[in-house]
């Protein structure tokens, strides 16, 4: 690790990314406004949120449980089946706003992670923006 600590250790580490995913799919479960979400996962959300708890580890720095399970994360590719556009986009990003709160992720990290979460979530948009024109 370089002098300079890993987002992962900063926030935490395995016990706090654990209870992001654990909140974050709580959150989806429950929340009537991001039913449209919810609905693309199975019914058991278990699965998931291993997955999400395993990229996020080397996403943030920490140990690369995903690729060394999966392979390439490949997110665009994983989430084509489904139709992703700027509404649930915003409501995977309304899930995890709520979970950063309520793990207590402090400022500036919170932002700064957010941001970075925002354009990732943004790369997973494959629908166009209602009444955008085509090229």
């Amino acid at each position: 690790m370089s002098q300079e600590k890993m987002m992962y250790e900063l926030i935490g580490g395995e016990p706090v990314v654990r209870k992001i995913c654990q909140r974050f799919y709580e959150i989806m479960d429950t929340m009537p406004e991001v039913k449209a979400i919810r609905d693309m996962h199975p019914e058991n959300l278990r699965g998931s949120e291993e997955k999400l708890f395993m990229f996020l580890s080397g996403w943030l720095g920490g140990p690369s449980l995903f690729q060394e399970r999966f392979g390439h994360p490949r997110l665009r590719m994983r989430h084509f089946p489904f139709a992703i556009g700027k509404s649930e986009r915003d409501q995977w990003m309304l899930c995890m706003v709520h979970a950063f709160e309520d793990v207590g992720i402090e400022e500036p990290m919170r932002s700064d992670l957010l941001h970075s979460l925002l354009n990732l979530a943004d790369h997973m948009r494959n629908q166009p923006e209602p009444g955008a024109k085509e090229e």
